[in-house]
């Protein structure tokens, strides 16, 4: 039910998840409005319904809202996460209400101190994922460290990355730039056994030079909207330079496939969500504007993180470095 398509968007997606990945796709919210989606799309083969019959708004207070409203579509299938009842959980509603529930009802990963929202940043190279983009906004530095831990592990099993390159982002490439947290971070990432880059300039965000790229939420997310604004500014300036004459639109029908192509891995909706990694269980977020696309994407790649049994490796990989220390 969350969203600003829902509940079309997220019941269109599941129904092209179900058919297309071979899953089993539980919808949670209000029984009779999804019904009549599912009705209009000629029913679905592998999707069910749950029952929830609240929905947490956008401008609601997220950790109220989620001790308040606990039957919400958000807590409910959150909820069903936690006791089993599902393999994954994917939304489109509120980032806060979304981090609340996974901290509240699903739970950390033991000696996870603060999971992380992860982004998947496309690029020339293939993606880099960025994390964490705003779950965390104040962190200290052996939070960042598990932040490594845990998008190495995600990169392995999602982006197919057998030995991740572990970036720190930075003001600058040199080990003595940034802020005390980045510095401190920086010393201990270089004893960690990781395949640490060292410091990622913004600028170097999706070129590829890191598989996994560690921040504070608050560096993180700021970084991640300044470039989600270039790309629709970008987008804004290539269009109406295409139409500016007769001659441009021209051009513009004879770029256009290619360009569309060309302009696929950038589009949001092809990466489909951002796991929370750190709760126990895979827990996704797709963009609050997803359309189905997007949600179908999202529930494969929750579908991938499964099936890599990346939770798993997470929470020995976290325990082994508790036995370490």
């Amino acid at each position: 039910m969350g969203g600003d398509l829902a509940p079309a968007a997220p019941v269109e997606g599941a129904v092209a998840a179900a058919r297309e990945l071979g899953v089993e796709v539980v919808l949670v919210g209000q029984p009779e409005r999804l019904a009549a989606e599912l009705q209009a799309r000629g029913g679905g083969s592998g999707v069910s319904v749950h029952p929830a019959s609240e929905v947490i708004s956008f401008d609601e207070h997220p950790a109220q809202a989620v001790r308040r409203k606990k039957d919400s579509s958000l807590v409910v299938g959150a909820r069903l996460l936690a006791e089993g009842q599902v393999d994954a959980f994917v939304s489109a509603g509120s980032t806060g209400a979304l981090v609340a529930a996974g901290l509240f009802v699903v739970g950390r990963i033991p000696g996870i101190e603060r999971p992380a929202l992860a982004a998947a940043l496309p690029g020339p190279k293939g993606a880099t994922l960025l994390l964490d983009v705003g779950a965390v906004v104040d962190c200290k530095p052996e939070w960042l460290l598990q932040f490594a831990i845990m998008g190495a592990v995600y990169a392995e099993v999602a982006l197919g990355r057998a030995t991740p390159r572990v970036g720190l982002l930075n003001i600058g490439s040199e080990a003595e730039k940034g802020n005390e947290l980045t510095k401190a971070a920086y010393a201990l990432l270089e004893k960690s056994g990781l395949q640490f880059m060292g410091n990622v300039e913004p600028r170097d965000l999706m070129t590829g030079v890191a598989d996994v790229v560690v921040a504070d939420g608050f560096a993180g997310n700021v970084a991640l909207k300044a470039l989600e604004g270039l790309g629709s500014v970008l987008k804004g300036v290539i269009k109406g330079a295409l139409k500016r004459t007769a001659l441009s639109l021209v051009g513009a029908l004879l770029v256009k496939g290619p360009l569309e192509r060309g302009m696929k891995p950038y589009d949001y909706k092809e990466t489909g969500g951002a796991p929370f990694l750190g709760v126990r269980a895979p827990f996704f977020k797709c963009h609050g504007s997803s359309d189905a696309r997007a949600v179908r994407n999202g529930i494969e790649r929750a579908r991938d993180m499964v099936a890599g049994r990346a939770v798993e490796q997470i929470r020995a990989r976290i325990a082994a470095m508790g036995a370490q220390a």
